[in-house]
């Protein structure tokens, strides 16, 4: 029998925002247990800095720089530094097969619950091979505020002062009860995409008075969590300073993080209750990094690098774990994977081998769910293309990790700096000018692979406003 399948993307989740990744202030029981019986992973990685092109990436295996999705998606115009923002592609094309299209083609029955942020609506969900779709449209984050009214097009306000969180895990849970009444043979695929932990930081007030009362207790709730650093390299922004948080001790966004954390619980409770999680795989995940340099800056990725809309790990690296009996190798990961090697793993969880790369560069995860250690895996390259300014300070940049090695390419000046993750996980120590023959053998590898993915680079701003 094919199992239920059931994807939980958190939007700006950090890597090191759960209890079991290294949290010492947020509180994650739920995550933690299931964590406990899956495979985590603690080397995962998001397809790009930012959320519409890892969202596309993750629903058809190809990374944003094939797809032209590159940045996320909105109507203005592009951002202005020493370099102009490359243009991209704003809606993901109905040529793009994904995989809820295919698991549907297959038996499925395929529901989307949360943010969507791939286009307008003519490419919202249902065209996309989604049976239902309940609150997913072009909004990339709750403009009226977690607490409803929330005034999704595609969601109905029903209670005033519900918090979007709880509701999208009740929609969830419903089609999972109805579904086990009325159709207990047929298999689901169920994106469950959350809209938190995207601004704006708002929690529901008991928690967030936990929180202050907890931040007291560890005497964390000192002003000195926010350090002010360098100007924006942007026009738009050129008075601003980057702001970065160096400790975990926001209380609101920790209240978002429970309750999600208690969501997610619901929703696999209701699953054991109403279906089977022993034939139940479970797929949890972020976008991107953490929002750590701007906008509130809320949490903090150390000792990774910066965070959100930077190229530096604190921007991709994300938690990740996957849970399903019969295949998993309980505990931890440390083999560097990607957003676009969900696609062909559960291509494979479903049984459709065929359709396994037919999309991209992804590798299914199910040799290192089942324990084993491929040469596939440990020689192979990651890569990332992302030539715009992000909101949060980062600039146009490049970057490919091959084994411990990590090459970052900043696009204003071409400039690259090499990383040995092993030892420098902040990417502290640029080692270029000591491993020269590095330098250029994974330059190459990068150059190559964005002419064979067709990237697009930004303009040089012929007069900079700075």
């Amino acid at each position: 029998m094919k199992p239920d399948i059931i994807v939980i993307l958190i939007d700006d989740l950090g890597w090191k925002d759960l209890a079991c990744t290294g949290s010492e202030f947020y509180e994650t029981p739920n995550l933690d247990r299931l964590a406990n019986n899956a495979l985590r992973f603690t080397q995962a990685y998001a397809a790009c800095p930012v959320c519409s092109p890892s969202r596309a990436a993750l629903l058809t295996g190809k990374s944003p720089a094939q797809l032209g999705i590159t940045n996320y998606i909105h109507n203005g115009e592009g951002a202005r530094g020493r370099l102009i923002d490359a243009p991209f592609i704003r809606h993901l094309s109905h040529t793009e097969k994904t995989y809820a299209s295919l698991l549907r083609d297959s038996g499925y029955a395929t529901w989307h619950v949360g943010k969507w942020h791939l286009g307008e609506e003519e490419y919202w969900p249902t065209t996309h091979g989604f049976d239902v779709n309940i609150a997913g449209c072009a909004m990339g984050h709750p403009a009226y505020g977690h607490f409803s009214p929330y005034k999704i097009p595609t969601l109905n306000d029903i209670e005033p002062g519900e918090y979007l969180a709880d509701r999208l895990t009740t929609e969830a849970i419903e089609l999972v009860r109805s579904h086990a009444h009325t159709h207990p043979d047929q298999p689901y695929l169920l994106n469950l995409w959350h809209y938190a932990v995207h601004t704006p930081i708002e929690a529901p007030p008991d928690l967030v008075k936990k929180y202050e009362h907890k931040a007291v207790c560890m005497g964390i709730d000192g002003d000195d969590a926010l350090i002010e650093g360098e100007y924006f390299p942007v026009e738009h922004k050129r008075n601003q300073r980057v702001t970065r948080r160096v400790r975990q001790s926001n209380p609101v966004y920790a209240g978002m993080i429970e309750n999600l954390d208690t969501n997610i619980g619901r929703l696999l409770e209701a699953v054991a209750e109403y279906r089977s999680i022993e034939n139940t795989v479970v797929i949890f995940t972020s976008d991107n990094g953490g929002l750590s340099t701007a906008e509130g800056s809320p949490t903090c990725n150390l000792p990774l690098a910066e965070g959100k809309g930077w190229m530096y790990d604190g921007g991709t690296r994300v938690p990740l774990i996957i849970s399903a009996s019969g295949c998993i190798e309980r505990g931890c990961c440390d083999m560097p994977v990607t957003t676009i090697d969900l696609f062909p793993t559960l291509m494979s969880f479903a049984g459709n081998e065929e359709e396994q790369l037919v999309n991209g560069e992804g590798l299914s995860l199910i040799p290192l769910l089942q324990g084993e250690q491929p040469t596939s895996f440990t020689d192979r390259p990651l890569f990332w293309h992302y030539p715009h300014y992000g909101n949060q300070g980062g600039q146009p940049a490049a970057a490919v990790r091959q084994g411990d090695w990590k090459l970052i390419r900043f696009m204003e000046n071409n400039e690259q700096k090499l990383f040995n993750l092993k030892m420098d996980p902040g990417e502290l120590f640029d080692m270029a000018p000591t491993v020269p023959a590095r330098v250029r053998d994974l330059g190459d590898l990068l150059s190559r692979w964005q002419e064979a993915a067709g990237a697009v680079l930004p303009l040089v701003n012929e007069a900079p406003q700075f």
